[in-house]
Order: structure tokens, then sequence, then C-alpha cells
């Protein structure tokens, strides 16, 4: 079976597996976890943020963001089909008691005039306007890149406006191996960041939220009030060190994977490839074939090809590690065969 549902489906490789094995841990609760401790100070360093905490999931890392950064009856500006908004069951609200405003965005950018007329003047009628959340890269999208213009202009209205900005950078090691640019010099444009290792990193769990020192102070409170309190933790954050030394420059090869593959489907009659590949994912419109995404989903399944709806009749294909160029060309012959 080809699974290109996700890049949350690698598995740790033998060298994450065996520095689980011989990791130092003990009671992060304490802060007493050296490995933990290694991997919070590492991810901090590269993103060059005062401090860094380990998180179970990205959408934990997002939502303390949001309990720490805002109040009951705030509200969020992030655009409208952004991760924290569509798929994250609003957490936001049921847990930190905040309103999204959301924008539409041009594959996945909000306008900047569009975020500063979205800010709320003061009025007894209005909510207060508590955050700003930016998504690099833009999964729903369809993995494209942020540009850097755009995250500094909206952090430069966000000063103005003395409203902090949170990037969901679940995916920001994408963003910079294909374009060149540092995570520090995106990280710069935001005051908090969220990123995963469990995803194109290939680690088997957890994602890092970093910031400043008092901010992850908050921050770590509230993972402990919503029971993320860690213990020996070692075992899953030893990987995660792993994968920051060691899976960063193998993005570049999903990058290229997608890419072939878009390039292959482009060339098969009846389907759609929608946009441009910016990193390591590919949407596929079936419409004129006269199928769901759905219907197509399970033709493919049939065929040893897995992979997910995104919308009535987009289908989304990630590559990840483990996924070779052999298993591309596999799977566009598959594709074929299924048309």
């Amino acid at each position: 079976m080809i699974d290109l549902r996700s890049d949350t489906v690698t598995k740790p490789t033998k060298e994450m597996r065996q520095a689980a094995f011989e990791a130092e841990v003990g009671d992060d609760v304490y802060g007493e976890d050296p490995s933990v401790n290694q991997l919070e100070a590492l991810a901090a360093e590269k993103l060059g943020k005062e401090a860094a905490l380990f998180v179970t999931s990205g959408t934990q890392g997002n939502q303390l963001a949001v309990l720490a950064h805002c109040k009951p009856s705030d509200e969020v500006i992030m655009e409208d089909n952004a991760h924290v908004f569509v798929y994250e069951g609003a957490a936001m609200s049921a847990l930190a008691g905040i309103q999204p405003r959301t924008i539409k965005g041009e594959r996945g950018a909000m306008n900047p005039e569009e975020v500063e007329a979205a800010i709320r003047p003061e009025d007894i009628h209005f909510p207060e306007t508590g955050l700003i959340c930016l998504e690099n890269t833009h999964n729903k999208a369809g993995g494209t890149i942020l540009p850097l213009e755009n995250m500094k202009e909206i952090k430069d209205i966000a000063q103005k406006h003395q409203i902090p900005v949170h990037l969901d950078g679940a995916r920001l090691f994408n963003a910079s191996v294909a374009t060149g640019i540092p995570v520090h010099e995106y990280a710069a444009y935001t005051d908090t960041v969220q990123f995963c290792l469990s995803k194109g990193l290939g680690a088997p769990v957890g994602s890092i939220l970093a910031g400043p020192k008092e901010f992850i102070d908050r921050a770590r409170k509230w993972r402990k009030r919503l029971g993320g309190g860690l213990r020996q933790a070692g075992m899953v954050a030893a990987p995660g060190i792993y994968a920051l030394n060691h899976m960063i420059d193998r993005l570049a090869e999903d990058h290229y994977n997608a890419k072939v593959l878009a390039e292959g489907l482009g060339d098969i009659s009846g389907i759609e490839v929608e946009g441009q590949v910016e990193t390591n994912m590919v949407l596929l419109n079936v419409k004129n074939l006269g199928l769901t995404s759905e219907q197509f989903i399970q033709k493919l399944e049939s065929q040893g090809v897995l992979a997910v709806p995104y919308g009535p009749y987009t289908i989304r294909f990630v590559t990840h590690n483990g996924i070779s160029q052999e298993d591309v060309q596999t799977a566009l012959s598959k594709i074929q065969q299924a048309i």
C-alpha cells in the first residue's frame, strides 16, 4: 500500500528508535528530563526564540498559544481555511472562550490591509482583538508557502496595534527548505511559533511551542491544567532531537517527489492538478471524471494507493519520508488504472 494521506504516517527511523532506547530521562513536570530540556533548548535556538515547550501535538501547541495570549471574550484573526479554525474542533472557543474572526486569503495568505481593517476599535459593543494567527506552510491551500514579506507586513500592523502574532508553523521547515530562508527569519515576524516534529521531520510524536520565556511559562502552566504534564518524556523527545539534527535537509526529497507526482498527474486525461506545488502536497481535482473525491479515493484504495478528500472533488496527496521515487511512479500507474 502506498500511503499518501499525510506526512503524519511516517515511521520513526532506526536511528530514532535507538535514540529513544538510549534516552536519558527524568520527570519533566519537575523540569528534570535531560532529553526534553535538550530538545527545547535546541528548538528555541533554531527559531531564535528565548524558550520552547515540548507538547504532544500541533493542535495542543496552537491551543496553548491561544490560551496563553488571550483572555475569554477576545477575538482572534485568522485565514478562513486556517488549521486552527477548520481542523482543531473549535478548541479555541471551547477552551479559551474566544471568538474566531476569519479573513479569506489568497493561497493561504491574508491581505495585510484586510487584517488591519479586521482589528476591532475600542467600543463596548465589540470584542477585543487578542491575537493574529498565521499558518506557514498553509495546509488547506495545498502546502503553500506564506511569503516572508506578507508576514512582515502583518507583523508591522500587529505591533502598531499592540497585538501578538502566533504562527502555526506545523510544516515551517518545509517552507524553509523550499525557499532557503532560515526558520529563524520566518519566526522573527511572529511573537510565538509552533512546529511539528511528527510530520515531515518524521519523529513519532510531538511538537514545539516557542516564544518569550514569560509566555512559555504561562503555556507550561496551561499544558499542566489540560493534563499535558509529561513525566519521563525523554523517550519521545530523543527522536525529536534526532529529527532536528538529521531530518531537515531531506525534506527537499519530498518536495521533488511531489513535483514529479504533480507532473505525472498533469499528463493524465480527465483530472486536473489544482494550483502550483510548492512543498510536499499535491491537490487533484476529479470533477471531470463525474466522480466525487470520496468515490475516487475508494477506487484508489482498491489499487493500493491511499489519499484523503479535500473537498467535494479535490483529493490531497502528501509525500514524506518512506515514499520513494519508485513509489511515486507506481502511484501514477495505479491512478491511471483507477481512471
